[in-house]
């Protein structure tokens, strides 16, 4: 019923539709981009709903307060301490190398306002857990989610960062003026 409802909302009601094309194994991550009003968290729910890909999230931890901390955390949530330097990298990495599954959805840009340097986090948890980085891009302009590449994390960051961010670079955020690729 919930995947019903999910279609339902996502395809009909809002009238986005999908061009996924990648394999999508037993543990990845998911680098989503533009990132650039909160209705993508919707939209990504929605999408996530209808096609059975739960994933979990990282999410600034001013947003698990009281009851909305319990709701996050039961979708999947994940919260990020970001005034404090902690090893979460090296963590999620570990523990996406003891689970069977592991599905962690990312948006390199960790805000929804301009921000040409991309966060690099999502890259090394991929390279130490031996996992492959699904592109996903959400296109309000087109209304389009697409998913037509996939990464192998090989170290070296320089040159798959460009081409991680080329593959984003005609999508449009729901505020185009938000979404910033710096160099590439």
């Amino acid at each position: 019923m919930w995947k019903a409802f999910c279609s339902w909302m996502l395809y009909r009601v809002w009238g986005w539709r999908t061009e996924i094309t990648e394999l999508h194994p037993d543990k990845f991550i998911i680098c989503l981009a533009p990132h650039t009003s909160n209705i993508d968290f919707i939209i990504g729910q929605l999408y996530s709903g209808a096609s059975g890909i739960k994933s979990n999230f990282l999410m600034k931890r001013e947003w698990f307060r009281g009851p909305l901390g319990i709701f996050f955390r039961h979708i999947g949530g994940i919260p990020v301490w970001r005034s404090k330097h902690t090893s979460m990298t090296d963590n999620l990495a570990e523990t996406a190398k003891k689970l069977k599954s592991f599905h962690l959805c990312i948006t390199p840009e960790g805000t929804r306002s301009p921000n040409p340097e991309w966060k690099k986090g999502f890259y090394f948890i991929a390279m130490k857990a031996d996992m492959p980085i699904l592109l996903y891009s959400l296109d309000f302009e087109k209304k389009l989610i697409k998913c037509t590449k996939t990464i192998y994390p090989n170290g070296d960051i320089d040159t798959q960062m460009k081409e991680i961010k080329t593959y984003f670079k005609d999508c449009k955020g729901r505020n185009p003026k938000n979404f910033v690729l710096g160099e590439i």
